[in-house]
Order: structure tokens, then sequence, then C-alpha cells
């Protein structure tokens, strides 16, 4: 879908997408001016997720959750020394070359059970920057996110379905998935997504731009680098994570994606060889609203919720982009006011990880 709601080759039947098109434009006269993101509490969870979801920012009354954790790279001393101890030639896990051992994984159809085995402390390289990490046989890129099968639900059918789940990847590709972005451009694709007519999200965006904070960051919906700081070694980013969807409020199609990115960097405008991993864990919930109740631009989405957990992508640094750490740049020693927390662990809920570290930084077990 473009940004005036022209066709881009979708597989929905002319007659179902004239219709949508004729309905979102029209709108009902009794349907809100301005739908608000406060006034949309995140109805059909998945089954795992029975409660309410109260993130950051997912509008409800205080007390308010921040929604996000910040967590710095800490590694275990202990483990590094053993493998250094046993493995002089870190040959432990991978194959000659280096490579990780075993296949790729399988997409993920739902949540796990524990957290990925802790791999041997290698140090990653240019040439294989998720060297010693488990995301190292994770997926590159979208393929790394898991669309389900669709299904007629609320007031669409199943392929309008199809389609909105496909474009909710596409929304988090824009988002997090984007070089330009990578590079400290701004989000326009994934913004042009979101319904304009969501006013409290529209300033939000504007606001986070221009004068980023803790209360208006663009880094909890958006992964952005400052090219003179940090920037992206190489082309690809490791995802492992889930779409799932069912029935919102108004009859809505709502959809909730859980998706963790792996970042390696290295520096920026200085250069070097060194690199660190940034990781993002991401559970953005979205709306897309029946446009005889919800006024609404055809192809865009709503906004409910969202909620960020970081690791090694600065500690409460408000500039609007990340600020990863490398080796040489940490402190022999320093403590942190936060827990420690495995960053590739998607069995835990978002919930327990955004609320780990409030009150200070984290320590993450590994990077």
């Amino acid at each position: 879908m473009g940004a005036g709601g022209e066709r881009d080759g979708s597989s929905v039947p002319d007659d179902v997408w004239e219709q949508f098109l004729r309905d979102s434009v029209d709108g009902v006269p009794d349907a809100p001016k301005e739908p608000s993101a406060r006034a949309r509490s995140v109805t059909g969870r998945p089954p795992e997720q029975p409660a309410p979801a109260h993130g950051w920012r997912a509008y409800t009354p205080p007390p308010r959750r921040r929604g996000k954790g910040w967590y710095v790279a800490g590694f275990l001393v202990a483990v590094a020394l053993l493998v250094v101890a046993f493995d002089p030639w870190r040959m432990i896990g991978t194959s000659g070359d280096g490579t990780p051992a075993g296949p790729p994984l399988a997409q993920e159809s739902e949540r796990p059970t524990e957290a990925p085995p802790v791999e041997p402390a290698l140090r990653p390289t240019l040439g294989e920057p998720f060297r010693g990490s488990p995301a190292a046989r994770w997926a590159n890129g979208a393929a790394g996110i898991t669309v389900p099968a669709a299904r007629a639900t609320g007031w669409m059918s199943e392929a309008q379905v199809a389609q909105a789940l496909r474009r909710s990847r596409d929304f988090l590709v824009a988002s997090s998935l984007d070089p330009a972005v990578w590079r400290g451009e701004r989000p326009a694709r994934a913004t042009a997504l979101l319904n304009p007519h969501q006013r409290d999200v529209q300033d939000y965006l504007k606001t986070s731009f221009e004068a980023p904070s803790e209360e208006n960051d663009p880094l909890l919906l958006f992964s952005r680098f400052d090219p003179a700081r940090a920037r992206v070694a190489g082309d690809v980013v490791k995802t492992r994570g889930r779409i799932s969807y069912g029935q919102g409020e108004r009859g809505a199609l709502q959809v909730t994606t859980d998706v963790t990115y792996v970042y390696p960097v290295t520096r920026g405008t200085a250069g070097g060889d060194e690199i660190a991993r940034t990781i993002v864990r991401r559970e953005i919930v979205l709306n897309w609203d029946d446009p005889s109740k919800i006024i609404t631009e055809p192809g865009t989405v709503s906004l409910v919720s969202y909620k960020t957990h970081m690791t090694n992508g600065g500690c409460d640094d408000h500039t609007g982009y990340f600020a990863p750490e490398f080796d040489s740049d940490r402190p022999a020693e320093g403590a942190t006011e936060g827990g420690t927390v495995d960053p590739y662990d998607r069995a835990r809920p978002m919930d327990e990880l955004t609320g780990a570290a409030d009150g200070g930084c984290g320590t993450a077990s590994r990077t």
C-alpha cells in the first residue's frame, strides 16, 4: 500500500479491496473523529498473555510503567576464563571455520519454555559478527519473524487478515530493519503506515524526533544509531519472534508482535574492527480498525501499545539513538543498579523484563 492508499500488487480480490477503500474514506457519522490510543485497551491477546498489557505506552491510568528495560553489556568472567583455559583455539560449538554448530533454528511459533543454551564466549569479528551468540543460528531480517496462517477475524475476511499480517510485518521491517533508519534517518516508511488520525501517537512521533526524552523516545519503536558513534556491521541483522492476532475492541483485527533484533555494530567514523552487539526486544500491539467504526486511512494501522527491552544501547541516554559500548570503553569494574538479565531469553514475558531494571541499568549476562 502506498502512502496515498494505492494498490501495490496485493492478493486481495478487487471487489473486497474497493469496498474497503470506500468504507475507509466514507466512515460513518458516529465514528470518533480522532481515535486515541488511550481508548484502545489491549484485547484479543494470544493465549500465553491472558492478562491486560500494561506497557509504558499502554495508555492506562497511573501508576505508570516505563515499559522499557535498559541493560549494559556485562560478561560472565568465569565462563570466559573457562573457555580460554579449556578451548584455547576457540573451537567449541563451531566448525573448523568458526561457523556455529547445528542447523538454523526453526521459526518460533509460540513462546519458548526456556532460554537458549549458553554459547562459548567467542569474540565476534567483522567476518563473523554473531560469533559466540545464540543469534548465529537465527534467521536474517524479516525471515526470523513468524507470520501465522490467516483466518477471518473481526470485520476482516481471511484474505484481508492475510494482507494485514503482511503489512504488520512490513511495519516491523520499516521500523527496525531498514538500513537507512539504522544510519539515523527518520523512519518515513514506518510512520506512513500509522493512522494519521491517531492524534496522541502523531504528537509522540513529532516530539520524539525533535526533542527526544524519557517520555518521548523514538527508540521504543525504531532502531537508530548515530553514524558518528556506531554503525551496523554489514547488512545482516538477526531476528527471532512471532506475530499473533485476535479480535480487538470494536471488532478490530488486533495484531501482537514480539520480536528480538540483534544488531552487530562497529565504531562509527572512528572505524576499527571491534564488534559489539545491541539487542532489542519489542512487543508492539496494532489494531487494523473497522472503518465503519473508527476513522482511519486505507492501509494504515492504529498503535495500541509498545514495550521495549534493550541491551547495550545506552543507559538512559535520551538522544534518539542507540549508544552501544565497546569492550575497550568499559571500566574494569562497575556496579549496576538493576539485576542480571539474559537478553536472548524469549521465555520471559516482556512485563518481567521491562520492570527488571526500573530505577537503574541492569547487567546483561551475555551479548
